[in-house]
């Protein structure tokens, strides 16, 4: 599977940013689907993460209630709505997919695919 995250730029604080990440190959629907962040300096965090039909999501306390996943499988994409950012939401988001159904979202190295980031920055 190949990710291609895409999506990002500049934004005041308050406002928003869709991120999408598009996803090769015919077995998208059956991958769990999260995205990660990397600010300056920092470690790679857990953001969102989504589960094989959509029905279930999950978030980091950051962001929870101004972030969104979702997933479209017959697009083969996976979407982060961004609301309401803050400065301290600047950095490099990546989209990871992961084949086991049975992990933990938060776990890095839980993913097998990695995208190659798409760089957020948030202005106070």
């Amino acid at each position: 599977v190949q990710l291609q995250a895409c999506g990002g730029g500049s934004v005041q604080a308050g406002g928003s940013l869709r991120l999408s990440c598009a996803a090769s190959g015919r077995t998208f629907s059956s991958y769990r689907m999260g995205w990660f962040r990397q600010a300056p300096g920092k470690e790679r965090e857990f953001v969102a993460g989504i589960n094989w039909s959509g029905g279930s999501t999950y978030y980091a306390d950051s962001v929870k209630g101004r972030f969104t996943i979702s997933r479209d499988n017959a697009k083969n994409t996976v979407y982060l709505q961004m609301n309401s950012l803050k400065p301290e939401d600047t950095a490099v988001y990546y989209c990871a997919a992961q084949r086991s159904s049975g992990g933990s979202y938060y776990y890095i190295p839980g993913y097998d695919y990695w995208g190659q980031g798409t760089l957020v920055t948030v202005s106070s």
